[in-house]
């Protein structure tokens, strides 16, 4: 049954005082189908455009479901790129950091040794690349034995990148007594025949289906000879000055090339790419989301499930050649009810693209004619005040969470025979202390991290100067969360 706000659905009051910390005030369209059906462990199919709130859709469900006694991996979810994993594991580790839910991220270009340690801890949920989940269900290192509920997120996109056939081999080695729920912007047919195969009598959702490039974006396009873009891009980007934006190209060599150009005039800029080490694409990820600058120059790697709030422009220095790709691309901008404004380059030669992208859309993207130069010079002064204006920093998602989270590092781990129960036993000793102000506990090799809730922490570090734990003191430090 349909409910009108979180309150109204049987969660656990960790989940609800999670949800309420992160701002989630109102059900979006998806989440208000999909929770409820996905709480009484029904399989579902759910067809919904980017940017729609699915991601929550799916992991308050699982976080009230998943058993927290239980040791071994409960849910898994799929996604396709590992900046997607990431911010995935990000969302679910928020939504269930009061109820202490371990959630591990396991991608390709991280270290397999780092992510196996993790795995072989207690963990609750598992978010991963396909390629990199099934590594280390073939090492014995991910035991499936337990997983009880199977997300398939944009699941177009693995059929893009040929994903079908390791998804299919990453479910033949899950239960068959198992909840599967998949997610998908487009419902291609080996989208409905993988859903057909491996589903039990799935419910089937569909969101604003006729909705398939947001009302609430503003499209337009130019026409423009490849030679001239980066000079139209300097106008253009003069005259709608934008708080953050995304600039598209086709190719890791293109982006080099406009994020080239751009820096050079002084635009506050970065790049990303396939091209990149997963770390840097990591860190300029996360530095836009926080608004240290506003143009992020990228390949499609950025254009899938990736949230960041108030990007007021996306811009298509190269038209996408897939139509898919176009609705992905603006899918950046105009998220959960804001308007936003998509500008696509287009060349005498890419007629076909775009045609492809009007049919797909139903209507023909606005034309436009180049802006003379008094009207560009007429917001020369309006744009140079904003470049020389330092963006105002965003607080990183979840940080509101943390507020009331200290975060303690103990030097004795797995090799000095350190246990959570040492830990537990020890913390429940101190005077005012209970379980329910204890979070996640993380035991290394030579370290132990604790995370201490309710605003406890600053007493129990002062109290663990003089605390021994399990028999002798120990250098307990605070850690940046």
């Amino acid at each position: 049954m349909i409910k009108a706000n979180f309150n109204d659905y049987k969660l656990s009051s960790e989940l609800l005082k999670a949800i309420s910390m992160l701002n989630f005030k109102e059900l979006t369209k998806v989440q208000k189908q999909v929770i409820p059906i996905a709480l009484t462990e029904k399989d579902i199919v759910v067809k919904s455009q980017t940017g729609s709130g699915k991601t929550a859709a799916y992991s308050i469900p699982i976080c009230q479901l998943v058993d927290w006694e239980e040791n071994k991996p409960q849910a898994l979810v799929i996604t396709p790129t590992r900046e997607l994993a990431i911010q995935v594991k990000e969302d679910i580790f928020n939504i269930g950091r009061f109820k202490r839910l371990k959630v591990s991220a396991i991608y390709g270009k991280s270290s397999l040794y780092d992510q196996e340690k993790e795995l072989k801890q207690k963990t609750h949920i598992v978010v991963g690349t396909p390629g990199r989940i099934i590594d280390h269900i073939e090492k014995g290192t991910f035991d499936t034995s337990k997983i009880k509920y199977l997300i398939i997120d944009e699941a177009d996109e693995m059929l893009n990148m040929g994903f079908v056939e390791q998804i299919e081999t990453i479910i033949k080695s899950l239960s068959k007594e198992r909840v599967t729920m998949l997610f998908s912007a487009t419902m291609p047919k080996d989208i409905e025949t993988l859903c057909n195969k491996y589903m039990k009598d799935p419910i089937h959702i569909e969101i604003e289906a006729q909705n398939k490039a947001a009302d609430n974006i503003c499209q337009e396009r130019y026409n423009v000879n490849e030679l001239d873009k980066i000079e139209l891009l300097r106008d253009i980007t003069i005259i709608e000055n934008p708080d953050s934006c995304i600039i598209f190209c086709n190719t890791k060599q293109k982006v080099d090339e406009v994020y080239n150009e751009l820096a050079n005039l002084q635009y506050t800029c970065r790049k990303i790419h396939g091209g990149m080490e997963q770390s840097d694409r990591l860190r300029v990820m996360n530095n836009f989301k926080q608004g240290y600058f506003r143009y992020l120059i990228a390949t499609d790697v950025a254009a899938r499930g990736i949230d960041i709030d108030n990007i007021t422009h996306v811009i298509n220095y190269d038209i996408p050649e897939d139509k898919e790709s176009y609705v992905h691309r603006i899918g950046r901008t105009g998220r959960i009810g804001k308007m936003g404004r998509a500008i696509t380059f287009v060349t005498q030669n890419e007629s076909k693209f775009l045609n492809d992208i009007h049919e797909y859309i139903g209507k023909e993207i606005l034309l436009k004619g180049r802006p003379s130069m008094e009207t560009v010079n007429n917001f020369k002064q309006e744009f140079a005040l904003k470049m020389n204006t330092r963006p105002e920093i965003k607080e990183i998602k979840g940080a509101e969470l943390t507020k009331e989270i200290m975060k303690l590092h103990i030097n004795a781990g797995k090799k000095t025979k350190m246990r959570a129960v040492d830990i537990v036993g020890t913390l429940c000793n101190i005077e005012g202390m209970t379980k329910e102000d204890i979070g996640i506990i993380n035991i290394v090799d030579i370290s132990t991290f604790v995370e201490i809730l309710n605003n406890k922490g600053e007493w129990v570090f002062q109290e663990l100067q003089k605390t021994p734990i399990k028999g002798r003191l120990r250098t307990v430090s605070k850690v940046d969360i």
